[in-house]
């Protein structure tokens, strides 16, 4: 067996942030900025779980982000979870082996992420988690084994919440725990005043606000079953007809895939209030959620944004990551069941409309970044 490599000889302070779809550029995005702003070497690997201008190479130009040093442009064309992460954790690695950092920061749940941090941990590099310490308890999805993984090999582990902490301590991390907030806080607070000065999305598509309700769904539990994307459907059809209300659905490509397999397209197209969109750039999505009357979503990030924004949220699944969400009053968590979905969408409808934000003050980013720099210096 060949002898492990290490990065010899690694750049003090040199940091790199590891990013590979549209929430986790949103997530990494005030860090990207602290970074720049205190002059530190560092630089972006984009991992190219899923890339398209309208998903997230827009993003960077929304969030007045320099474009990724580095992006790994052939694991979109992998089909497997296996395939995609070894994929991405080869061109990591090489990519590290090149920059020498010291520090290597990922967030979330996503097989880049996993990518990352084993490129990291593999080389001896100082790995940091941001967002660390959250469960589904759900061992269906493959975002709860990347999480619990990611969180056993981290040496600091970003915790948004007590409650994401006593998670991670529980499992017994080696890592040192740190509650540092939830750097979506930074980003939401930074960009929603732009968001409502520059964005035209609902005259664009003739909305008032409080008038419509933001429909997302692009986990593979949900659209990669038959049966739960007919009762998705099934769900915007009477959402539009019991409560009056259009429905705007920025429609997610795995989602579109599934839609022409199962034969659904025509059901989902005779639907006359769904104003279906392609994905939108980072602005304008956050610009309609904060607008609307109520979302529903099987998206934790959403889950997120529309509790900092003050939108009542249905969650299109039967467990969340986020429970913080539900215990201050944002969050319903729902299921699938059409006839459920639509009792709690009334009942989120009649509010309370009004909650303590969870997840932090607008300070994760500058919380993480001293902390892994101290350690570096």
């Amino acid at each position: 067996m060949a002898d492990s490599k290490i990065v010899n000889d690694p750049i003090p302070s040199k940091t790199c942030v590891v990013v590979g779809t549209r929430p986790g550029i949103i997530k990494m995005s005030p860090l990207i900025g602290e970074l720049e702003s205190r002059d530190v070497d560092s630089f972006t690997i984009h991992a190219g779980q899923h890339y398209s201008y309208e998903l997230d190479g827009k993003m960077f130009d929304d969030l007045g982000l320099d474009k990724p040093k580095h992006r790994l442009s052939e694991v979109k064309n992998k089909e497997f979870h296996g395939e995609q992460t070894a994929a991405m954790l080869e061109g990591i690695e090489k990519i590290l082996l090149e920059e020498r950092p010291e520090n290597v920061l990922v967030c979330g749940d996503a097989n880049f992420n996993l990518a990352g941090a084993l490129a990291a941990r593999k080389l001896r590099l100082t790995l940091g988690h941001v967002e660390a310490g959250l469960r589904s308890d759900d061992w269906r999805m493959p975002e709860e084994h990347n999480r619990v993984m990611i969180d056993h090999i981290s040496d600091y582990l970003f915790a948004p919440t007590e409650g994401t902490r006593k998670n991670a301590e529980a499992d017994n991390v080696k890592g040192e725990v740190v509650v540092s907030g939830n750097t979506i806080v930074d980003a939401v607070q930074r960009n929603i005043s732009i968001a409502r000065n520059s964005s035209t999305v609902l005259e664009d598509r003739g909305l008032a606000e409080g008038e419509y309700i933001v429909f997302t769904a692009h986990r593979e539990e949900n659209v990669d079953d038959r049966k739960v994307l007919t009762d998705l459907i099934e769900i915007i059809e009477r959402t539009t007809t019991e409560l009056d209300r259009s429905v705007v659905y920025p429609i997610h490509p795995r989602t579109e895939k599934r839609l022409e397999q199962f034969g659904l397209r025509e059901e989902i197209d005779a639907i006359e209030e769904l104003i279906l969109t392609d994905p939108l750039g980072y602005l304008d999505f956050l610009h309609l959620m904060a607008e609307a009357e109520v979302v529903l979503t099987d998206s934790g990030g959403i889950q997120e944004e529309s509790c900092i924004l003050g939108v009542p949220c249905v969650t299109l699944r039967e467990n969340t990551e986020r429970p913080e969400t539900v215990s201050v009053g944002a969050n319903v968590v729902a299921g699938t069941d059409p006839d459920q979905v639509l009792t709690r969408t009334r009942e989120m409808r009649q509010g309370p409309h009004e909650w303590e934000n969870p997840f932090g003050d607008g300070t994760a980013a500058e919380q993480i970044i001293d902390t892994v720099l101290d350690d570096s210096q």
